[in-house]
């Protein structure tokens, strides 16, 4: 087995010395604490509890304000902007990707999957399925304000997306990328998709930024765009900072501009779980008891091992420090922007559903659609959102060795 401390092939390691050191370090304090007469806290749990429901609301909404923020377009270039401002006002420290995106000439073919009964990813998909697709009819949108607001097409040529980075302090030169996509399509808000999810990396941003939290490793904020064409951002951000990884600049400094990637942790569709489609192809308005987050990893990539190990070390987070609901692990990520790290370091993606069988079932008749708003969604939808960011910031908390300054 390759070692996790060192980059990707020493993941395992690392996620089983995390475990073991965390048991050892509040064991440590709990007795100091016990010798002074005073409870012990965990300081992953004290940030976890720093995370406010209507803030995660609040920075949803936010986003909203922009329509679909359809990549190539102002809107979109306006939704860069506020994020990196709001990052900004966190302390957060904030940096560009920029790249160049021409699509592709539409020949009307694909790839497909054939007749071999999967779906996206490679799992089985089973019960009632109802038809999925993009939206690209402007009047099925009836608010005429958000119909002129998403009017503006895409046009090729320059893109850029936007990330900030939690700077470790004794291993500045050892990173965990946590991230989401910005952009979207169909006619709405994207406010689930991915609106949810580009909130959620955004409140771990606040809290992580706090002028009290240290985290021994670095932590990477990214939030991607061009993830609706094909993760665009995500591939020009790997081809142009790869080479860079654990390099010191200048020499002597201290300085990693890009550390040596240990993980990565996407974020894509965090709120609706309201179960199976009915006989009828209707979704129940409310979120079943049962709803959980789902936390998936490619088994057929070339680091499927170590991405397993980092996705249980998120689901044992979960039981740890969600409030509501609880995760399960599923082999089969696809279509987000993990995809083009997965043959490179351990990559996650969670969701409110499993992406093959269950979203491109028809679970979410909210995907890359008009009704994608923020109204359409109720409390306990973006509590499901909230528990997701919960079950993240408590996993990269203990990975990364975060704590409070005294």
């Amino acid at each position: 087995m390759r070692s996790l401390i060192g980059g990707p092939g020493s993941v395992a390691l690392h996620l089983f010395s995390v475990a073991v050191v965390s048991c050892g370090v509040i064991a440590g304090v709990a007795s100091a604490a016990f010798a002074q007469g005073e409870p012990a806290a965990d300081p992953v749990k004290v940030l976890v509890e720093r995370l406010d429901l209507e803030k995660y609301k609040a920075t949803v909404k936010g986003l909203t304000q922009f329509g679909d923020r359809r990549q190539g377009t102002d809107r979109n270039r306006a939704a860069v902007d506020w994020i990196e401002a709001q990052l900004k006002i966190y302390g957060c420290s904030t940096e560009r990707i920029k790249y160049v995106y021409d699509p592709p000439v539409n020949t009307g073919g694909g790839r497909g999957r054939g007749n071999t009964g999967l779906a996206q990813g490679g799992g089985r998909p089973r019960g009632v399925r109802t038809p999925t697709g993009v939206n690209t009819d402007p009047m099925k949108q009836p608010d005429e304000k958000l119909r002129a607001l998403n009017m503006q097409p895409t046009t090729p040529g320059p893109r850029e997306a936007v990330y900030c980075t939690k700077v470790g302090t004794t291993r500045p030169d050892e990173m965990y990328i946590v991230s989401a996509h910005m952009d979207g399509h169909g006619w709405g808000e994207a406010a689930n998709d991915d609106g949810s999810g580009t909130a959620l990396v955004m409140e771990l941003a606040r809290v992580f930024s706090g002028p009290d939290v240290q985290t021994e490793r670095t932590i990477r904020f990214a939030l991607w765009n061009n993830e609706e064409t094909g993760s665009q951002a995500a591939r020009a951000y790997i081809a142009q900072r790869q080479g860079l990884q654990g390099k010191e600049d200048p020499p002597g400094s201290g300085r990693y501009p890009e550390p040596k990637w240990l993980g990565m942790i996407q974020h894509d569709m965090m709120m609706f779980d309201h179960g199976m489609p009915r006989a009828d192809g209707t979704i129940s308005k409310e979120q079943r008891p049962e709803a959980d987050v789902n936390i998936e990893f490619q088994v057929s990539s070339k680091m499927a091992a170590e991405s397993q190990k980092l996705a249980w070390a998120v689901e044992v987070a979960n039981e740890r420090y969600a409030t509501d609901y609880p995760a399960a692990v599923g082999s089969h990520m696809t279509n987000t922007d993990s995809g083009p790290f997965q043959d490179l370091i351990p990559a996650i993606s969670l969701r409110e559903n499993e992406r093959g069988v269950h979203i491109g079932s028809g679970w979410d008749p909210q995907w890359h659609q008009p009704t994608d708003v923020f109204a359409t969604y109720n409390d306990k939808d973006f509590r499901l959102g909230l528990n997701a960011a919960q079950t993240t910031l408590g996993a990269v908390g203990q990975l990364t060795g975060a704590n409070l300054k005294r």
